[in-house]
């Protein structure tokens, strides 16, 4: 009788831990609705902004701390912001093109954390794959999480060389002469992700 109280005992206690390490796991989805990404670029004469929304994601929490996580960003929806009417439908067309992003053929680009180390208490430096049109690199970057209103806010400030990614129109680094049309390599990117 003993050794049945025992064994019920144990398993008790193994059934107990195991649901305490399922608990401190939490896999969240990025809200579609409100997240987005502001990207500006840069020119010689001058700069442009504007929106692209994320099309899917998720980020993996273990006892609070994130560990993990990807996010799919939808190229298709890229708007600008600093022009209205005709201007603004025309830079996005050309953004949309093989030019530049040919979301066409590449209608979304993807970003894959492969670590995240947490600095301080809701602040991580991550690395990570991000990959567009069909080109796979490498970046870190720091990142932010805050919670809000039963919301885990995710925001970060990173910097790409589109060049890498073979988006190469109007870079000086690949065509002589451009003068004041040379459009600069390195673009900006505010990403602000929101899990439910």
């Amino acid at each position: 009788m003993k050794n049945t109280s025992f064994i019920l005992a144990l398993v008790s206690l193994f059934a107990l831990g195991t649901l305490a390490f399922h608990n401190a796991v939490e896999n969240l989805k990025v809200d579609t609705q409100s997240s987005y990404i502001t990207w500006h670029g840069y020119k010689v004469t001058g700069k442009h902004f504007g929106k692209v929304k994320i099309k899917d994601g998720d980020l993996k929490f273990e006892n609070g701390k994130l560990t993990s996580g990807s996010f799919e960003i939808d190229m298709t929806s890229i708007k600008v912001e600093d022009l209205s009417g005709d201007g603004a439908k025309k830079l996005e067309g050309h953004l949309k093109s093989e030019d530049f992003f040919g979301v066409e053929k590449y209608p979304t680009a993807k970003f894959v954390i492969t670590r995240a180390t947490e600095a301080k208490p809701g602040e991580y430096r991550i690395k990570g794959d991000l990959t567009i049109k069909s080109t796979t690199k490498p970046i870190t970057f720091d990142a932010y999480i805050s919670e809000k209103g039963g919301k885990q806010t995710a925001t970060a400030k990173i910097k790409i060389d589109r060049s890498e990614y073979n988006v190469r129109y109007g870079s000086g680094s690949f065509f002589d002469n451009l003068g004041n049309n040379t459009i600069y390599d390195e673009f900006d990117l505010e990403v602000n992700l929101i899990v439910k």
